[in-house]
């Protein structure tokens, strides 16, 4: 009965999906007992409905507009040129070949496909001030003016980054990274950092004060990092087959964007910060064939922090995650903590997670400043190799810097794991920390597996979690 109230539940999720209405969750309730046409799965309709970009069959090769490979000349300028010629023709390919090619920010336009060849690697330059002037960004979940992403594109349809070559941040030990303020990254005592009073501090006042986004200037003189590749109010947008490395900070980050495809991309990048994949404000989005190897979350689905995301109040929504590999990470795939608009309609199938260093496969995290709702999270078929705190993790008690308590009580409910395979947990099969105020609300697990973890589960202020066919160390978990 429970499997058919599961069937039941998908495919309200999916009228939802290709019918939207405004409403706060899908339950799995039900009054009249009615038969049921079979449906596709709701991810699959998530997936046809995302329009991918398509380019006409002309190309724009940055040498011919002054583009030298040699690692040293600064490009900048051939690939803005090329950018433009092939945005005023109509659109097709700027085709980057073989060799080094040193730049500052590239700036994408519509119907334009940034493509690298087999050989081509993009060197970012590591002068701050090349990445002026700032432009309409984000920081953390808050909107600002500051320095330029190094791959962006403002309110453009049509654009993708594809290809077999390498995208290098350059950012390291000696830049970009210090600003972090650790000394893991390179930081040295005296040395500027976004803690600084006129960084992070001043940026939080203005979110809590509601200053209008342009005058929330950073850039020269401040030190909060910049994304690497971010469409920010775009559509229909393509990231295929190439590699980032080296990245400053958050390395993919579609904010307030739609219909995106990140397919076949490899993220190997361990700096602070480097989450591989950030949907934030964005609906239908696809993220496949991936590797993500990163010093912070591999995939987190965020909605804003605090005031800024109940300003904005777009939550991400229609997200389907499949057949990734996630190795190092604080988690495989997170919604969080920026997350203020909430997020909903989440699928995750077919993945790998595996690495000594990886945190939890799913994780959820809030507080009550962010406030926020999670909603319809699917998980199937993945397999952990090993973790090393807990399979899922629900924390609306998420703290870093200072003390996240507010008034803004989070809502989590419907979170749904099926046919997972554990090797090793770590500390916990599941981990839950809810609120008094607002209980975690229907957890299901079905077909689950886990060989091994120090302690079965830890869940405080939720509704009971529910089993069905569950093994833990062992143990075969009572079925309510």
């Amino acid at each position: 009965m429970k499997t058919k109230v599961l069937d039941f539940f998908r495919l309200t999720c999916l009228v939802l999906v290709i019918f939207p209405v405004s409403i706060q969750s899908c339950k799995p309730e039900h009054k009249e007992k009615k038969s049921v046409p079979e449906v596709a799965d709701p991810a699959d309709a998530i997936i046809k409905n995302i329009r991918v970009p398509e380019f006409p069959d002309t190309d724009f090769n940055i040498t011919d507009f002054g583009a030298i490979g040699d690692g040293t000349t600064l490009n900048t300028d051939a690939f803005k040129k090329a950018i433009a010629a092939c945005n005023e023709a109509g659109g097709g390919k700027v085709i980057v070949p073989s060799g080094k090619f040193l730049t500052g920010p590239i700036h994408l336009k519509s119907n334009v496909n940034l493509h690298t060849l087999s050989g081509a690697v993009i060197l970012f330059s590591k002068n701050p001030e090349d990445y002026l002037p700032v432009v309409h960004t984000s920081y953390e979940g808050v909107e600002l003016m500051n320095y330029s992403p190094l791959i962006y594109a403002y309110g453009q349809e049509n654009i993708a980054v594809t290809g077999k070559g390498v995208f290098d941040g350059q950012a390291g030990k000696t830049n970009w990274w210090p600003w972090c303020g650790s000394e893991r990254y390179g930081y040295q005592e005296g040395q500027p950092h976004q803690r600084d009073d006129k960084n992070l501090p001043r940026l939080r006042k203005m979110n809590k004060e509601g200053t209008p986004v342009s005058e929330r200037i950073f850039g020269k003189g401040h030190h909060l990092r910049p994304t690497f590749f971010e469409p920010f109010e775009c559509k229909n947008v393509l990231v295929q087959g190439v590699t980032f490395t080296n990245a400053p900070f958050w390395v993919m980050h579609p904010i307030k964007s739609e219909h995106v495809t990140v397919d076949g991309v490899t993220v190997s990048s361990h700096g602070p910060n480097n989450d591989g994949c950030d949907p934030e404000y964005s609906k239908n989005v696809h993220i496949k064939n991936c590797i993500f190897d990163t010093g912070d979350d591999c995939i987190a689905i965020k909605s804003g922090r605090n005031e800024d995301g109940r300003r904005v109040n777009i939550p991400s929504e229609n997200i389907v995650v499949e057949d990734c590999e996630m190795k190092d990470g604080h988690g495989g795939v997170v919604m969080g903590s920026e997350i203020s608009a909430g997020v909903r309609n989440v699928y995750v199938r077919n993945c790998v997670m595996d690495s000594p260093n990886l945190d939890r496969a799913i994780r959820i995290k809030t507080n009550t400043l962010r406030g926020g709702f999670v909603e319809n999270v699917f998980v199937e078929n993945i397999k952990v190799g090993q973790v090393k705190e807990a399979t899922l993790k629900i924390n609306t008690h998420y703290a870093i810097y200072d003390a996240q308590e507010g008034n803004h009580i989070p809502e989590i409910r419907n979170i749904y794991l099926k046919n997972i395979t554990v090797e090793n947990s770590g500390k916990y099969g599941v981990l839950i920390r809810g609120r008094k105020e607002a209980k975690v609300e229907k957890i299901i697990l079905e077909n689950v597996t886990i060989t091994r973890a120090d302690s079965v589960m830890s869940v405080k202020d939720s509704e009971p979690v529910k089993f069905l066919n569950v093994t833990i160390n062992g143990e075969k978990m009572k079925e309510e």
